[in-house]
């Protein structure tokens, strides 16, 4: 009867961890766990100038931003645009 128990025991904690890795799987899967709905990266359009190389026009957060990509590197060939952060407000200047 005592071997019994333990291999009830052992099936019930084997099932409990394949629940909590189940669960923790569909969290990580699911879009609405801790992302938006829309991605903050998106590729617009891409063209390739040979072999390795490619022109790769990319949107983050709403603004466009041209690349250059080769085999070991990527350049921004326009600037990368100037945000403010959420968080900041603007200065008021009091003149008098």
């Amino acid at each position: 009867m005592n071997w019994l128990q333990y291999v009830l025991s052992f099936a019930l904690v084997i099932a409990l961890l394949l629940a909590l890795l189940w669960g923790l799987r569909k969290m990580q899967n699911s879009a609405s766990f801790m992302r938006k709905n829309t991605p903050r990266l998106q590729i617009i359009e891409s063209i390739s100038m040979g072999t390795r190389q490619k022109i790769v026009l990319v949107q983050m957060d709403g603004q466009e931003v041209l690349l250059g990509v080769t085999a070991h590197q990527i350049t921004a060939l326009t600037p990368w645009p100037v945000q403010t952060p959420a968080f900041a407000k603007p200065t008021e200047t009091h003149t008098p």
